[in-house]
């Protein structure tokens, strides 16, 4: 380690009686000129605010949404506490399209084409564009989905996007992210986002997605954070 060095500022000050008083600033730098200092490591990548039985963190507006320059000030604060045998999820959605629908899901990636994704429940803005939504399940490092085989599947739905008529098999594939979607291509089009159907609503005839964690990695999302 280098030793710390003194930089010495002279400070001339003309007092009544005359003379000079000299103060000095220490640095741990090790380099006399500040400019001459290599600029600082970058910052890490986002980690959520974790306790031993929480995580707090935010969602932030997806990439076509910040293309369309369109809701630009939605947000949410999460927060996720176990309680043992399942946790707690608050949403709390700020910034919204007033007295608007949105759907809440659990997704593998935060942008397309998000992988396997489960639908957790509904959120509805008041007329301030705040909305919350709460959902009990299984939100940390052990969240997965899994489907050991191929089985027949209820087709509830034809149209605009048709029910799978068996699902695909897949080994146990975790699930760390979140993402938000206008429940109505409709309700995205009056909001000046894109008019895009997708099939995230009980419907599949959802808008597209507002919110998302793509600020955390694809294979280490927030929810990977909290322990069991």
């Amino acid at each position: 380690m280098k030793p710390r060095m003194l930089v010495a500022t002279l400070l001339l000050s003309l007092a009544a009686t005359g003379g000079a008083s000299a103060q000095y600033y220490e640095s741990d730098s090790g380099y006399d000129d500040p400019a001459s200092a290599p600029a600082p490591a970058p910052a890490p990548a986002p980690a959520p605010t974790t306790t031993s039985d929480s995580i707090n963190f935010t969602l932030e507006r997806s990439p076509g949404i910040v293309a369309a320059g369109c809701v630009q000030y939605a947000k949410a604060d999460v927060k996720v506490v176990s309680q043992g045998p399942v946790e707690v999820m608050d949403v709390y959605a700020s910034g919204l399209p007033p007295k608007t629908d949105f759907d809440f899901f659990v997704i593998q990636e935060p942008n397309a084409p998000f992988g396997l994704s489960w639908y957790q429940g509904d959120m509805e803005s008041d007329e301030y564009g705040n909305a919350h939504g709460q959902f009990i399940g299984r939100f940390n490092i052990e969240t997965f989905i899994v489907a050991p085989g191929t089985a027949p599947a209820p087709q509830l739905h034809s149209t605009p996007i048709a029910d799978a008529k068996e699902n695909p098999a897949t080994a146990p594939v975790h699930t760390f992210h979140l993402g938000l979607w206008f429940n109505s291509p409709d309700d995205a089009r009056n909001a000046g986002c894109p008019d895009t159907v997708t099939p995230f609503n009980g419907e599949h005839n959802a808008g597209v997605q507002l919110l998302n964690t793509a600020k955390f990695p694809d294979e280490a999302g927030p929810l990977s954070q909290l322990q069991p």
